[in-house]
């Protein structure tokens, strides 16, 4: 039996286009679209700059408008894109205006924050943060559900949203594990 390669090739590019574009146009159209949707209609979102979704985990990168509540955005996003996320683990990553002196005052305040996330003593973060901001022209806000610790830092013009799990990754005997 002689086999035509013109005929078998045609084939395998049709076959291949058809299978790897309905998975593009699925991915699109059920997933991304709805969960853009319920990101673009939550208070607070500026814009939503980028979507990917995987097996485990919906990781959203977002803008938002200044004094929003990266607490409250991350429940309704949670929640209005249940359908869409399911069991999967949500992910925001914020494109923050953050400005050298802020990013400076954050690595300053990092130590007394992660010494309170190692200890478990989450009460002690809004107390440390609002004593280092009293020393400059500084506005931080924290809030806290069950899953993150939210800090937003802002002054005035620039913000920094930062979100501090409070379950941390779990290590092996070895730290590269």
């Amino acid at each position: 039996m002689k086999l035509r390669l013109l005929p078998v090739s045609l084939s395998v590019v049709i076959s291949a286009t058809v299978l790897f574009g309905g998975y593009f146009v699925y991915q699109s159209v059920a997933m991304e679209n709805p969960l853009a949707s319920v990101v673009n209609n939550t208070p607070g979102v500026l814009q939503l700059v980028d979507t990917k979704i995987s097996s485990t985990e919906t990781t959203i990168e977002l803008k938002l408008k200044p004094g929003a509540s990266l607490r409250q955005i991350y429940n309704q996003i949670q929640k209005g894109g249940a359908s869409v996320i399911g069991e999967k683990q949500l992910k925001l990553k914020v494109d923050s205006d953050s400005s050298d002196s802020l990013d400076a005052w954050w690595s300053s305040a990092l130590f007394d924050v992660a010494q309170a996330m190692e200890t478990k003593k989450y009460s002690q973060i809004p107390a440390t943060l609002q004593a280092r901001a009293a020393d400059s022209n500084l506005k931080v806000s924290t809030e806290m559900d069950d899953k993150y610790v939210y800090v937003t830092m802002s002054d005035g013009t620039q913000s920094k949203y930062v979100m501090l799990p409070r379950t941390p990754d779990k290590m092996g005997v070895w730290p590269n594990e």
